[in-house]
């Protein structure tokens, strides 16, 4: 399958308008990001949205002293929330948005999406529906920070990374998944231990298996 034929594919699993993915395809222009490459930064004022085509987009929010902290994945097909509001309120930046794989992105330029919202009801409802998931993949990763002791929230983070890739293999060091959630190397280490004890992972270097 071609690039083209990909990007009508996403458009079309939207159920847009023919008129408007015609718009779409016009408008807008074909990225490829690098694995771990920044496709939004923290302070910056975004012109185009970035629409997911293949691969996926991991969203962490940063404090002043550049710790992350996890938020979401954005998969084929998804636009980030975040990054809708920053465009059309003119705002910027509050989050970092980094490519967990290499991805293919479609960007779509800011200016068009009042008219779309207006004048598309598949767009209203892609944006609607896009706010509304952000907003509950938020709600949970809050209550998996409160409520969630942190082999629970570990877990989590292994189950939600499986589900994005759609692999059952996770190729994260102990490091980069301590970063992630917030916390020390040493904890991530031993917990993930625990769980290998417990039968629902394996670990071999650089990559965890979850069984």
């Amino acid at each position: 399958m071609n690039e083209n034929t990909e990007i009508v594919n996403i458009l079309r699993n939207q159920e847009f308008e023919n008129s408007l993915i015609d718009e779409i395809l016009t408008v807008g222009r074909l990225k490829k990001v690098q694995k771990g490459a920044s496709v939004i930064t923290p302070g910056s004022k975004a012109s185009e949205i970035p629409l997911v085509i293949d691969g996926t987009l991991k969203v962490m929010r940063q404090d002043k002293d550049g710790s992350e902290i996890f938020l979401y994945y954005l998969e084929g097909g998804e636009a980030c929330a975040m990054s809708i509001t920053c465009c059309l309120e003119n705002k910027k930046s509050q989050f970092n948005a980094v490519a967990e794989e290499d991805c293919l992105l479609w960007m779509i330029p800011m200016g068009t999406l009042d008219a779309w919202i207006a004048k598309y009801p598949s767009f209203r409802k892609f944006v609607f529906t896009s706010y509304q998931k952000r907003f509950d993949e938020l709600l949970t990763a809050i209550d998996s920070m409160v409520f969630m002791k942190m082999d629970q929230r570990l877990y989590k983070y292994l189950l939600d990374k499986k589900q994005a890739s759609g692999s059952f293999e996770i190729h994260k060091t102990h490091e980069q998944i301590a970063r992630e959630l917030n916390t020390s190397r040493v904890v991530i280490s031993r917990l993930l231990k625990q769980l290998e004890n417990e039968g629902k992972i394996e670990q071999f270097r650089n990559k965890i298996e979850i069984l």
